[in-house]
């Protein structure tokens, strides 16, 4: 990253802008203007990219985002290209961008990037810094060479920094395209797809339990709570056959059965791909205690003397002190007050009466 991403303060206004740029363009584009001098720690060679305050509101709703919440947000895939890859990587990569750009998970970068190297010490500060500027927690890196034909790393990302990944190489593709021209029946981009694995080395083996989980990450789409049976069309079927996995994608169609189940018939759709597995690397244990940690969402704080209804929303209830009426000090008219004679007389009467 350091050929493709400059840093630099103007002199009059004191903010910092950078121009990087990959792919097809810029990814938030003047987003720095909008940040002070003081909260600007661009570090090349390094993945930390601080910012500790914005200068303007809109800098400061880009941090907001990128802060911890309870309920995180859908899990962006950021894929990359290396300094050599083959067209059968492309496509798959491009097959992958095109399931998941529904929604805006995905972020694809077009350009080369000679100095990503994950399984090599060092070489994952461009993949975390890319990461972190695209807010992903997925990444899809491909690349080819002799000694690893087809290369494909799937891996995932914590806070920024790189937690595990897994490296197939790719030995059979059919694209989503050539099964379209020879006339198979697709589901719709971003739909909500159904997963089933089959295979005793899921559980068994270490690192296909690993690519069990960060296939599951990487196909899942966004997270929900209920889901309308009519609304599945697509299933996807990952099936573990020694040292190879075979994933196919299948449209899924309801038909009669003569009972309340339907009977379900599966067309295959594309994404037939098969994967044989070859490096992998695990979180170490300290990233991973802090990855698992669960947080409850705290109980609102009780305000005294306020309910919730239904029908007038937010309702208070006042207590007022008993008040005594003949106590009260009132504007008297002027009609009604006794002029000075009469206080005379009532004074010089009620003296008589006393004597």
């Amino acid at each position: 990253p350091h050929s493709r991403a400059r840093a630099s303060r103007s002199p009059a206004t004191g903010s910092c802008r950078t121009s990087v740029r990959w792919g097809g363009g810029s990814i938030r584009p003047r987003l720095w203007q909008h940040l002070s001098r003081e909260s600007c720690g661009f570090v090349l060679g390094s993945t930390m990219l601080r910012v500790s305050k914005a200068k303007t509101h809109k800098g400061r709703r880009e941090l907001e985002k990128r802060e911890p919440k309870l309920v995180e947000n859908p899990k962006r895939t950021v894929l990359l290209m290396g300094s050599s890859t083959s067209q059968v990587v492309k496509d798959v990569v491009s097959e992958i961008t095109s399931l998941k750009k529904a929604g805006g998970l995905a972020v694809k970068l077009d350009k080369k990037n000679p100095g990503i190297h994950p399984f090599e010490a060092g070489g994952e500060t461009a993949l975390e810094f890319f990461a972190q500027k695209t807010d992903s927690a997925l990444f899809v890196f491909g690349s080819h060479s002799k000694k690893r034909p087809h290369n494909l790393v799937i891996g995932r990302l914590f806070d920024s920094h790189l937690y595990d990944m897994i490296e197939f190489g790719v030995e059979e593709h059919v694209s989503r395209t050539a099964m379209k021209a020879k006339g198979a029946q697709c589901s719709a981009e971003g739909a909500k797809p159904c997963i089933v694995f089959a295979g005793d080395a899921f559980e068994n083996k270490e690192d296909f339990r690993l690519a069990k989980s960060v296939i599951l990450d990487l196909l899942r789409g966004r997270e929900v709570s209920l889901i309308n049976l009519k609304a599945l069309d697509n299933c996807y079927v990952v099936v573990a056959v020694e040292d190879t996995i075979y994933i196919r994608h299948y449209f899924m169609s309801f038909k009669k059965s003569g009972s309340r189940v339907p009977k379900v018939a599966l067309t295959a759709q594309g994404l037939q791909l098969d994967l044989c597995v070859r490096r992998y690397r695990l979180a170490s244990n300290e990233m991973r205690k802090q990855a698992m940690i669960k947080t409850t969402p705290g109980q609102p704080k009780k305000r005294k003397n306020v309910d919730g209804d239904s029908v007038m929303g937010k309702v208070g209830k006042l207590y007022m002190p008993k008040q005594q009426l003949s106590e009260l000090v009132l504007a008297k008219p002027k009609a009604l007050k006794r002029s000075r004679s009469e206080e005379r007389e009532s004074k010089k009467a009620r003296s008589e009466s006393e004597a």
